[in-house]
């Protein structure tokens, strides 16, 4: 029991990738005691360029998870974050279920590596094989998820849901006036998602004001925004 112990923790990127497995498995434990059934699959992932803050702490972008488009021209290629999402097949498969996969597969690799480069003698240096083997995990993704996909287009799944940002309330993250972008920030179901934003009539709006999206453009990726009327600026 103990050399399987030590195993599993030693060297430190055993121990990382054990951790990070094991997150993932309790939160499947205590999704399945809640009862919550498909909507565990809710948080996923928009490859026009918005992700889903309900994806998981651990992921690789562990970030806040808010709404954004990374590039404020008009493309019809699709981004590299984009390919790589799909060559995964994220959108096509619920996110939660690819982040466990890939932490699962990572750690299989992990502890398999361990033992054939006796990785325990490298101390923290043994870090760095997680670089390879995450970049080694993404390829297997690819294959991995492919009966996946099948299986929920055959049970109705397609993606998560988009959502309706029109009439939505939140306070700008930057000063705007005429064509100028800028970026504001709303809360979706307790959430914080920043989007890039455009003064519907170019008239000035300050950082830290209140507005409402009233209009967005046809892409979808600018939204235009007006003051939102309150007591204080009536």
């Amino acid at each position: 029991m103990s050399e399987l112990f030590n195993l599993l923790f030693n060297p430190v990127s055993n121990g990382i990738m054990t951790v990070l497995t094991g997150i993932s498995l309790l939160y499947w434990l205590i999704m399945s005691f809640a009862g919550d059934g498909l909507h565990l699959f809710d948080g996923d992932v928009d490859l026009d360029g918005h992700i889903d803050a309900t994806a998981d702490v651990t992921d690789v972008d562990s970030s806040q998870d808010l709404h954004h488009h990374s590039d404020t021209q008009t493309h019809t290629e699709p981004s590299f974050f984009a390919k790589a999402m799909d060559f995964i097949n994220v959108g096509k498969v619920p996110i939660m279920i690819i982040v466990t996969l890939f932490k699962f597969i990572g750690w299989i690799i992990t502890i398999i590596s361990s033992i054939f480069l006796n990785t325990a003698t490298w101390g923290l240096k043994s870090i760095f094989i997680l670089i390879p083997i995450f970049f080694i995990t993404f390829i297997f993704m690819h294959f991995f998820t492919k009966p996946l996909v099948k299986l929920f287009n055959n049970i109705g799944y397609h993606g998560e849901e988009p959502i309706d940002f029109l009439g939505r309330m939140g306070k700008m993250k930057a000063t705007i006036e005429g064509k100028k972008l800028g970026s504001a920030e709303f809360l979706i179901e307790r959430d914080p998602i920043r989007l890039y934003v455009e003064s519907l009539n170019g008239e000035k709006i300050e950082y830290g004001d209140e507005v409402i999206i009233v209009d967005e453009s046809k892409d979808k990726k600018i939204y235009y925004v007006t003051k939102e009327i309150t007591i204080h600026n009536i």
